[in-house]
């Protein structure tokens, strides 16, 4: 089990990660419980910025119950939506609504979450901020602050080349992390 698999190492965070503990835990996790909601992306890995959202992944099995669940129980909330695609061959739902102060997207696969690529890349990420330290992570909120996504800044830090998305995790496997 890794530290990420619980919310409750948000509660001691940094101050936005204790916004994130309690809007997550009041408002959201006790509705998607049966889906085994974990907090991937930014704010988990202190290299957020004022615009990062709660990515919330989520293991599902059937997509129809998924949405009206999410309708049931996020609706009502600022600019919620909701919608069906498909990425990377995989029937993905995703769901965008404003709690708490924070734009929540929530991340739907049929697919343990620990396997979603989302997931995958928190922990490899988490791996690199522990080996190069402090710097490379002020170097990559810096980078976000200038309009990079995540993995196109870790990317560009380690000098990594082709589609950042899938260098990334191939980073890791030299590292023996994934």
């Amino acid at each position: 089990m890794h530290k990420f698999d619980t919310p409750d190492y948000l509660k001691d965070g940094n101050h936005r990660q204790r916004k994130a503990y309690a809007a997550l835990t009041n408002y959201v996790f006790p509705y998607l419980e049966k889906y085994k909601p974990i907090l991937a992306g930014t704010i988990p890995l202190e290299i957020d910025i004022e615009e990062s959202d709660l990515d919330v992944l989520c293991y599902i099995t059937n997509a129809e119950e998924f949405v009206k669940d999410l309708q049931v129980n996020f609706s009502s909330l600022k600019r919620f939506e909701v919608r069906q695609t498909e990425i990377d061959s995989i029937p993905t739902v995703i769901a965008n609504f404003f709690c708490e102060g924070f734009e929540v997207e929530i991340f739907g696969q049929n697919l343990p979450v620990h396997r979603q690529n989302g997931y995958r890349h928190m922990i490899v990420e988490d791996a690199i901020l522990l080996l190069e330290g402090e710097t490379f992570r002020n170097e990559i909120i810096s980078l976000k602050k200038q309009g990079y996504k995540t993995e196109p800044a870790f990317a560009q830090l380690l000098g990594l080349e082709g589609n950042p998305y899938e260098a990334l995790p191939e980073y890791g496997k030299t590292l023996k992390i994934t």
